[in-house]
């Protein structure tokens, strides 16, 4: 039987299709808006499911392994709305997943080995950086819906300014790419550390 912490993390993969849905198609009122609270309970339910698997010792080889799951899938899912979107490069999403096909295969060939990687703070780290960014992104697209008619590109004072939203924009994809900086980062440090399961593999 799954646990509190585990049905969280499976909560966040559930989450993910409706955040893409209401990002993506304009078929309600302030649509971002609901993307954007629901990206942050799903944000919310990474920090909920360690603290309660902590407090009530019920950490588990597959939630070790379903947490981390969890955040590359709403994590990747965000960047690669963003892209669709022309919010920001297609680069990012890509360096995003190639780092995550690297360590899911490296912790699929630990796990045939009855060893489990868990995130380390690196990898933590770059998930912080990483849902940092997409909220900052999310926020400017929500600012952006409100007051005006639908598929309409700026709120009232953006439409006056447009320099002021490219350059909200701008500062949001430099936390993308700081982002992408801790991705490959955080992708080195876990190949150094467990180098030695594709040794023995």
């Amino acid at each position: 039987m799954l646990n509190l912490p585990n049905k969280l993390s499976i909560l966040r993969i559930v989450l993910v299709p409706f955040f893409v849905a209401f990002l993506v198609y304009d078929f309600v009122p302030y649509h971002t808006l609901w993307a954007l609270l629901l990206f942050l309970v799903a944000s919310y339910t990474d920090h909920l499911d360690g603290k309660l698997a902590r407090a009530r010792n019920e950490i588990t080889s597959f939630g070790k392994f379903l947490d981390p799951l969890a955040d590359k899938i709403l994590i990747l899912s965000a960047l690669v709305c963003f892209a669709q979107l022309r919010l920001c490069s297609v680069w990012v999403p890509l360096i995003v997943l190639l780092r995550e096909f690297a360590v899911t295969s490296l912790r699929l060939v630990a796990v045939e080995n009855g060893r489990v990687i868990a995130a380390n703070l690196w990898g933590k780290a770059k998930t912080v950086t990483q849902m940092v960014a997409s909220i900052y992104m999310l926020l400017i697209q929500t600012l952006a819906s409100f007051g005006v008619p639908a598929g309409a590109a700026y709120i009232d004072w953006l439409s006056a300014s447009p320099g002021v939203y490219a350059g909200l924009l701008l500062f949001g994809n430099m936390l993308l790419w700081l982002s992408c900086v801790m991705t490959i980062v955080s992708g080195i440090v876990y190949i150094r550390d467990n180098f030695d399961v594709l040794r023995h593999s």
